[in-house]
């Protein structure tokens, strides 16, 4: 989504890199670029305003223009700004002063992190936003996410207008097996939520998602039956799901449910497509309110914590390792791994393991994503080709046979012939494959003896390795 402002910037910090010293001018021009990048993304226009403004008093500070690497500097405070605007790791609800955001003073207790929970009131989660901006999947991806926390949450079916939302919350709670609580015929949401409540504590189940009405647009109507609800339920998070390609009327949206119901976050849809991503930036800093949540992807396991600093050096090309680690952990199969190790070290690797960790690989998300996450690689060219390669490769594995998996070097040329065939490519493909396999086989042969020459020499223990 942020794929062009990400371009602009990095352009103008590329050029500010090349000055060994800075003057007012040279800040002046490249903040206007930045500014010109920030309104091109469809940042609200004031919020935009004030972001420069703020840049420019700390940029203009003697410990910038006379520092050693003045642009790196610049950089910096651009990075803090970002973060800042799009919340910091403010507590929840924490207002944004005008002119401003707020920062962490020194002493004070380090407030929770994005997507954690606060000091539990109770367990009543409400879903508000307007139909079609994703919310009823947001409930299902939001409940399967908690699940994997540890909580036991509950999906209730409180859109009383719209009969097949019952039936799509059913199906996504089936699909992430976790119960939904439906009352069909009855339109009384304020009745369904108390039954739903009592039907919670029954059953154990210490969070319940609530899935409320949208509409086409925000009515009397439907704020009135939100505000119902929110005064029988008095929930610990009123989160506002907002479609992030909406653009500004998403931040219009944002403000109208902030005033009816004093929201306490925003969950972000659709983060994955590519509309210019201003409105991302800008509602943290209209409303107030924390973006919580960020959904990735189609995938019900795309629903991510939301940190601004993550999102901050993935815009400015400086990566995020922090959530390529974790996305590795979620996926890592200790077991394997050590199966592969064995594996390694013996030298009997084959086609099979090989197709393993291109699953594994796969578990992990989108390449272009992934490398999105490091340092310097959200530009690398030709992203799209290596998907595509990654395919053609499960491809042809699959149309070998057990044998020829576990036996690569069988693979004569009538068999690679008939592979070619099986998986629609071509012979070329086929052996560019086998050599690519026998070469990785090469350099992990050559790994192996330096690590067993490194643990004959004591430096494995030291190095928390060879164990």
């Amino acid at each position: 989504m942020f794929d062009s402002l990400s371009e602009k910037l990095q352009s103008v910090f590329k050029n500010l890199r090349g000055y060994g010293k800075l003057t007012e001018k040279n800040v002046a021009d490249a903040l206007r670029e930045v500014r010109l990048a920030l309104l091109e993304a469809d940042v609200n226009y004031k919020v935009a305003k004030d972001f420069i403004e703020r840049t420019k008093q700390r940029a203009l500070g003697q410990e910038v223009l006379s520092s050693v690497t003045p642009g790196q500097q610049i950089i910096k405070i651009v990075h803090d700004e970002l973060v800042a605007l799009m919340g910091g790791d403010l507590q929840a609800g924490t207002p944004v002063p005008p002119g401003g955001a707020l920062r962490p003073q020194a002493g004070t207790p380090a407030p929770p992190q994005a997507g954690t929970l606060a000091p539990p009131k109770n367990g009543n989660w409400m879903m508000v936003g307007l139909h079609g901006c994703g919310k009823t999947t947001t409930c299902g991806k939001l409940a399967k996410l908690l699940a994997k926390q540890g909580r036991k949450p509950l999906l209730v079916a409180c859109d009383a207008h719209r009969p097949a939302a019952i039936d799509q919350l059913e199906t996504l709670g089936k699909q992430v097996q976790i119960p939904v609580f439906a009352m069909r015929g009855e339109t009384d949401v304020v009745k369904i939520a108390k039954q739903a409540v009592s039907f919670a504590q029954t059953q154990g189940r210490d969070v319940v998602i609530f899935d409320t009405a949208g509409r086409l647009h925000i009515d009397q109507e439907l704020v009135q039956e939100l505000v119902r609800m929110k005064e029988a339920l008095a929930p610990q998070e009123i989160l506002l799901v907002a479609d992030a390609a909406t653009g500004q009327e998403a931040v219009n949206i944002a403000e109208h449910f902030d005033k009816a119901l004093n929201i306490t976050g925003i969950v972000l849809t659709k983060l994955d497509g590519d509309a210019r991503g201003g409105a991302a930036l800008s509602m943290r800093a209209v409303t107030g309110k924390p973006i919580k949540f960020a959904g990735v992807g189609e995938k019900l396991d795309d629903l991510e914590p939301f940190y601004a600093e993550r999102m901050a050096g993935r815009i400015l090309g400086m990566g995020d390792v922090v959530s390529l680690v974790e996305k590795a952990q979620e996926t890592f199969d200790a077991e394997r791994a050590e199966e592969m190790q064995a594996k390694i070290a013996d030298q009997s690797l084959n086609l099979e393991d090989f197709l393993s960790q291109l699953q594994q690989l796969k578990k992990l998300g989108p390449l272009e994503n992934l490398l999105g996450m490091l340092p310097g690689m959200s530009k690398m060219p030709d992203l799209s080709v290596g998907e595509s390669q990654l395919k053609h490769i499960e491809a042809i594995i699959h149309s070998m046979t057990p044998m020829e998996r576990r036996r690569p070097e069988i693979l004569n040329a009538g068999r690679r012939t008939r592979i070619a065939r099986g998986s629609g490519t071509n012979v070329a493909e086929v052996n560019d494959l086998l050599k690519q396999f026998n070469a990785m086989k090469k350099m992990m042969k050559e790994m192996g003896k330096m690590q067993k020459a490194m643990g004959r020499k004591g430096l494995l223990p030291k190095m928390g390795m060879g164990r």
